[in-house]
């Protein structure tokens, strides 16, 4: 591994990023709203940094092995969400480093969890800037960068493979990584040009509608409502919300091909994307009936409506709300963090530990279960008709084994550090999934500025592992990585 090489590239994506400061300043002038200034220093303060890394490490060469891009990646998720807070910091001076910088993870990592109240009241250009950093972080910084960085005579493959959140990454739709990433960027954009208008069809102003297309397809809950949802009461925005938050939690490889191919066969071979709409389907008829049967909601149109949402929100792990479900009876709220733990598809911008490796866990327990009956048999696991290599399963049960050796970790964290047993839990699920709102004190109507800063830090660093995918953060940390 080569540092200078790493920090080479990290100054050209910081360099990216601070570009990506003109879309809130861009607003900020076209409302007077008083961030001019704020925009424009961290833009200034971004670019010097990125200059000064830049000149340092100009010698260094470009071309990444494996190691260098894991660390990489993970410098980019640590050190990004440092300059996003210069925007939050000049413009809220009560805000501390602490709460500014979990809530720029929160964006960047497409989590949607915030400690900040009062969204109505803050400046529009700040909520924007709230959204697209969860637009940014949705599809993945990285993968924007591979688009891009070939420009400048950098390599990117490592890069993609360190970060494309699923468990066979060596998986191309086109010849070249740089036009696998520009592919799916551009479908990602078309999706959001279309979701942004359909929300402006349905009611919601320019801003409201530009905001939540973001955060939308980057599956992240902010809003520029502290009511979220329940802002507007309008089924017809949450009819819009749930079909774009489905698509949004669909591989964008498996839409990209769809585009391509101007078929939806694509949608029909693909084993994720119709077990995960079959599963979402079954829990919201099946939630709907709860609420009802419990007595939640006096008619099942009513309850079917704030089922559907809610579940769609969850499981895709987007984090919207248009009711308080935490004053639902505990079993459906329950069941909604459990779909967040895996119901999105790998390659899109959900996160948990996604529908292909429940899959592949699913087949091979009945694997194990048969090889107890037939000790000799032949029984592969298969997804879509293909065998799937045996070093694969192995990856997916270390992965399942760390996910929830993690959530356990950071529920006893939390639970040490004073927060009572339902918050501890629902906040390490939902920031390990990357879905924002929890239960109990960090429920859809509270904050997570209830949480002090040791259990601030802890969701800071939950919300990263789990938009890393675990092992992208965690073998940097071994010795392991360090050594030659």
């Amino acid at each position: 591994m080569r540092l200078p090489a790493v920090l080479h590239v990290l100054s050209l994506v910081l360099g990216l990023f601070a570009a990506s400061m003109l879309v809130p300043l861009g607003f900020a002038l076209a409302y007077a709203d008083g961030g001019q200034s704020a925009y424009a220093t961290s833009l200034g303060i971004t670019l010097l940094a990125s200059a000064a890394l830049w000149s340092g490490t100009r010698r260094a060469g470009r071309e990444l092995q494996v190691r260098d891009g894991f660390l990489l990646v993970a410098l980019v998720w640590t050190v990004l969400p440092a300059f996003a807070t210069l925007p939050l910091i000049l413009q809220l001076p009560a805000l501390s480093f602490t709460d500014a910088y979990f809530e720029a993870v929160s964006g960047l990592t497409a989590s949607g969890a915030t400690v900040l109240s009062g969204l109505d009241s803050l400046p529009p250009s700040l909520n924007i800037w709230r959204g697209f950093m969860i637009w940014l972080g949705g599809m993945g910084v990285i993968v924007l960068a591979v688009a891009i960085l070939p420009l400048l005579g950098v390599g990117g493959s490592q890069l993609f493979k360190a970060e494309t959140p699923t468990p066979m990454k060596d998986t191309k739709l086109t010849p070249r990584i740089a036009e696998t990433a520009k592919g799916l960027w551009l479908v990602y954009f078309g999706l959001t040009l279309a979701c942004g208008l359909a929300y402006r069809w349905a009611g919601m102003g320019w801003l409201d509608a530009t905001m939540h297309a973001f955060t939308t397809l980057g599956l992240g809950g902010f809003s520029t409502h502290d009511d979220s949802y329940a802002y507007w009461n309008s089924p017809r925005i949450e009819a819009v919300a749930i079909v774009f938050m489905l698509l949004a939690a669909i591989n964008f490889a498996t839409h990209f091909l769809a585009w391509h191919r101007r078929s939806l066969r694509a949608y029909r071979v693909d084993p994720e994307a119709k077990v995960f709409l079959a599963v979402v389907a079954a829990s919201v008829l099946g939630i709907a009936v709860y609420l009802l049967w419990a007595g939640v909601y006096p008619d099942f149109g009513t309850a079917l409506r704030y089922a559907a949402f809610n579940v769609v929100s969850i499981a895709t792990t987007t984090g919207y709300a248009n009711t308080d479900f935490n004053l639902w009876p505990i079993f459906a709220p329950l069941w909604m963090l459990f779909l967040c733990s895996f119901a999105s598809c790998s390659g899109s911008t959900g996160s948990g530990m996604k529908m292909i490796r429940a899959l592949i866990l699913f087949k091979q327990i009945f694997r194990e279960l048969l090889r107890i009956i037939h000790p000799r048999v032949y029984n592969p696991v298969k997804l879509a008709g293909q065998p799937v290599e045996n070093n694969v399963v192995f990856a997916v049960l270390a992965y399942v084994f760390v996910y929830v050796s993690c959530i356990v970790l950071f529920t006893l964290l939390l639970t040490v550090s004073g927060a009572d047993v339902v918050t501890a839990f629902s906040a390490a699920v939902a920031s390990m999934n990357n879905t924002g709102p929890g239960l109990a004190q960090v429920g859809p109507a509270g904050t997570y500025a209830v949480l002090n800063d040791f259990q601030t830090w802890v969701c800071s660093f939950a919300m990263l592992l789990g938009r890393l995918e675990l092992f992208t953060l965690l073998v940097v940390l071994t010795p392991a990585f360090w050594r030659k």
